[in-house]
């Protein structure tokens, strides 16, 4: 499990958060749900210890490898789709065993026959298969996907998320998920936690493990 505990987080005059908490459970799709620029982002960064606090406490699990999902794919255009995946992993795995996760990954995110392209000639799509196969291909326990769905159409959109929920079930991680799109927010999370104002603030947290009927939770979302 991860804590942030009575943290508060200014930017020059601009109290972001004050006396926040907010949990995120181990092997759970926790999301972060809110409008943009209300500082879902900061939280999540301060999850992943990449930014530090001005008072307060975050507990880590002591053994906290994290991961990470962008909006856009952060491929490296000089490399192949194959040497993307390496990269992270130069430093994790001995060769034979690389090609091993590599290959099962680019088969599961079904690019198998792209590895020798370079990103310039994947569509939109094709590359943010790869940067979700490159995320679960390191070995984390914690993956931080930050809008990762955000501009796609609707089906390569139902597409990504199918294809996110396929490889979670094979490699449970804790995962912090943030989105203002309600829909992603309701079909992919075990738990929203629904933040909005300045300094931040949880206007309602929603354990959706215990709940059936999702288009009543969506019209409480969108009508908050």
């Amino acid at each position: 499990m991860i804590k942030l505990i009575d943290v508060t987080k200014k930017y020059d005059d601009m109290v972001l958060l004050k006396n926040f908490n907010i949990s995120f459970e181990e092997n759970e799709i926790t999301c972060l749900f809110g409008p943009s620029g209300v500082g879902k982002t900061t939280i999540a960064n301060i999850a992943a210890n990449l930014v530090t606090v001005d008072e307060g406490e975050v507990m880590w699990t002591e053994d906290a490898v994290y991961s990470y999902v962008f909006q856009e794919p952060n491929l490296l255009s000089w490399y192949s789709v194959y040497d993307n995946i390496d990269f992270v992993l130069k430093d994790v795995y001995d060769n034979r065993k690389r090609k091993e996760v590599i290959e099962s990954y680019l088969e599961m995110v079904e690019l198998s026959d792209y590895k020798i392209f370079k990103p310039k000639a994947l569509s939109g799509g094709m590359a943010q298969r790869v940067s979700i196969a490159r995320a679960f291909a390191y070995p984390s326990n914690v993956l931080i996907m930050d809008e990762p769905f955000k501009g796609l159409d609707m089906k390569l959109k139902n597409d990504m998320i199918s294809l996110f929920q396929k490889l979670w079930k094979e490699s449970r991680r804790t995962v912090i998920f943030i989105t203002h799109d309600v829909d992603e927010a309701i079909s992919l999370s075990d738990k929203i936690y629904f933040i909005k104002n300045r300094p931040v603030e949880i206007n309602m947290d929603i354990d959706l493990n215990n709940e059936s009927d999702r288009e009543s939770i969506k019209k409480i979302l969108l009508t908050s």
